[in-house]
């Protein structure tokens, strides 16, 4: 008998298997549509993301951290709409 494991560890029987091939054989799956999802975060802008690492204070920290838990983001999202609104700031000052 064959198992196999899934990615969250839940094992598959032959039964199993068998069980799965035969929806998808009997169902209207795209295989095109399926082949093309790409795995991973989702793209951000007009090209992969990047990591920066940035060192702030613990205070700065605990105040990001509170934001995003206030507006029910992430701390990342914080960041970067700030560094968004820092930069559109300086470019408008620069022009007027």
């Amino acid at each position: 008998m064959t198992t196999r494991k899934t990615a969250s560890g839940r094992m598959l029987t032959e039964a199993d298997l068998d069980a799965i091939a035969e929806e998808v054989e009997s169902s209207d799956y795209d295989i095109a549509a399926l082949r093309k999802r790409r795995r991973g975060r989702p793209a951000m802008g007009s090209g992969p993301a990047e990591v920066v690492p940035v060192r702030i204070d613990p205070e700065l920290r605990a105040a990001v951290a509170a934001r995003a838990e206030t507006d029910g983001t992430t701390t990342s999202e914080i960041i970067r709409e700030a560094l968004r609104r820092f930069l559109e700031q300086a470019e408008q000052a620069q022009h007027a």
